[in-house]
């Protein structure tokens, strides 16, 4: 029963177009699928008297119809954000659709042309690499006079490709420049680290020399380079602060020492690059011009003998300004002193002045400080620098024969040294290359020759001083003996001043206080030789 009322509805006649060019179209049976909703409807209608049919089915349709329409309602007031959007979509897709099926048929008719560029690019790239790699014979046939009618447009593609080459070049080879790059920051890592780690800092800045010396017209290795020397520069500055250090044992200025032989170099290097080009090319012409002769050995060695005077000079004046720096610590008790000195003025000489405590007090701790770290300078110094001190400080030891050291050979030693180095710059350079002339102002004593000297200045300048302010004759011969201690520990390293303490001016009755002073230290000094014995003779 429902297919037949289906059937009947759906050959119903359609209502007429609005348009009257629109043909009327008469749907059969036999086409299309059927409605399942429709045919489920019209058998429930089927079961239904024709009375319920006629008075409840309107109410029901208009109620359903009722339902449909506040649901359409409750929709469009919720989602009409979204259907203005479609809306507008779809009519920006009527104009988009045409466009992209334009631009196909362009891309379409374009495909050929792309395929020839590209067969032609295939082509000169590999006629480019023929060419590099038959570079030898195509000049040599440029020499004998080949001339070919394509040579200017194959200049002008090889110039394309060897761009590009460099480009995949630099793209395949990007991980070795980040490298190069990392060196420098690397670098200063190392300096700037809590200690300094020298070595891998020194490590890095020879492996960055070795670089630059392979590629030395590299713009991204000599900035590189330029960097490292500003870090190297610092490392340096670092290490000689810390020759300065209180404390400073034999084996941190073993290390550190030797760090500076390896950093002033490359110092020295990055100096001389700096120069003007006319100052380099004169050099490298002299440079060639000698290297073949014997005298390259000897300016090498004299480079080295002034490296080493130069470390020798710059240790000196670091333990120097550590000893200036402890001495000058004793700052609260010099003030004392001064005020005794003012006070014995104030007074006057005539009446009799009993005190200088406080100037004792400062003299023995003076004394002490210097006997402790003269005689570490020097025998670290003589430790350090080995060859310096053999051929320009020579050991004085077996002049003085007594255990004390204070009286034989002082003046000798130390003129004796001074002759001798005067000697050995005089001898330098006599008997060299005849191409090197020896430089006036490095005809001098080795820096050890008159350190002691300059040393032994302060402590006499010192006693000169306050010295005269001690009245107590136990407290000037305790003194007077402390010195001579002192004399006696320098004398060990060839640096004896026993014989100076004689022209102190420190009073009327210097000369028989030294001379009473200088028996009781030998007294002293033999019961002790007896004691102890003599080490020379348990050898």
């Amino acid at each position: 029963m429902a297919d037949l009322l289906y059937d009947l509805l759906a050959t119903a006649p359609a209502p007429s177009p609005s348009s009257p060019s629109e043909p009327q179209t008469q749907p059969s049976s036999g086409f299309g699928p059927p409605d399942h909703d429709a045919l489920s409807y019209l058998a429930t209608l089927a079961t239904r008297p024709l009375s319920s049919l006629q008075s409840e089915e309107p109410l029901r349709l208009a109620q359903s119809a009722h339902s449909l329409q506040l649901a359409l309602q409750g929709l469009a007031k919720k989602s009409y954000q979204p259907v203005l959007e479609s809306a507008k979509r779809h009519a920006a897709l009527r104009t988009a659709v045409p466009q992209l099926a334009a631009s196909t048929a362009e891309l379409r008719k374009a495909i050929p042309s792309l395929d020839d560029e590209a067969l032609r690019f295939s082509t000169t790239y590999r006629a480019g690499k023929t060419t590099a790699t038959t570079g030898v014979a195509e000049s040599a046939a440029h020499k004998t006079g080949a001339k070919g009618s394509t040579k200017g447009a194959k200049g002008a593609k090889g110039d394309v490709l060897a761009r590009r080459r460099q480009a995949l070049l630099l793209s395949r080879n990007v991980e070795r420049l980040v490298d190069v790059l990392e060196l420098p920051p690397l670098l200063a890592s190392s300096v700037a680290a809590v200690p300094v780690n020298y070595a891998s800092a020194l490590d890095l800045n020879g492996h960055i020399r070795r670089l630059h010396a392979l590629f030395p017209d590299s713009p991204l290795v000599r900035s590189v380079a330029s960097e490292a020397d500003e870090s190297m520069r610092a490392t340096a500055a670092s290490l000689v602060l810390s020759l300065k250090a209180p404390g400073l044992k034999l084996a941190a200025s073993l290390r550190t020492i030797s760090w500076l032989r390896r950093v002033l170099p490359d110092l020295e290097a990055a100096a001389a690059a700096v120069t003007s080009e006319s100052t380099q090319a004169l050099a490298q012409s002299v440079a060639h011009s000698a290297a073949p002769g014997p005298g390259a050995a000897a300016r090498s060695h004299h480079d080295a003998a002034a490296q080493e005077r130069a470390l020798g000079a710059v240790f000196l004046v670091c333990r120097l300004a550590t000893l200036t720096t402890t001495l000058d610590a004793l700052a609260p008790l010099r003030e004392l002193a001064d005020q005794e000195q003012a006070r014995q003025k104030t007074i006057g000489s005539a009446n009799a002045w009993s005190g200088g405590q406080q100037t004792e007090r400062y003299l023995k701790r003076y004394i002490e400080i210097f006997r402790e770290q003269s005689f570490a300078i020097v025998s670290m110094f003589r430790s350090v620098f080995p060859t310096a001190t053999a051929s320009g400080t020579p050991s004085t030891r077996e002049e003085d024969g007594d255990a004390d050291g204070t009286s034989r050979g002082s003046n000798s030693t130390i003129n004796g040294k001074m002759q001798r180095t005067s000697e050995h710059n005089g001898d330098h350079g006599s008997h060299g290359d005849p191409l090197e002339t020896p430089d006036p102002l490095e005809a001098v004593p080795p820096a050890l020759a008159t350190f002691p000297l300059h040393l032994v200045d302060m402590l006499l300048e010192t006693l000169r001083q306050y010295l005269p302010a001690v009245r107590d004759q136990a407290s000037r011969d305790s003194l007077l003996t402390q010195v001579l201690y002192c004399a006696g520990s320098l004398g060990r390293l060839g640096g004896d001043f026993g014989l100076f303490l004689a022209t102190l001016d420190v009073g009327d009755d210097a000369e028989a206080e030294w001379v009473e002073v200088v028996r009781r230290h030998r007294q002293l000094a033999g019961r002790l030789e007896s004691i102890v014995g003599d080490p020379r003779e348990k050898r």
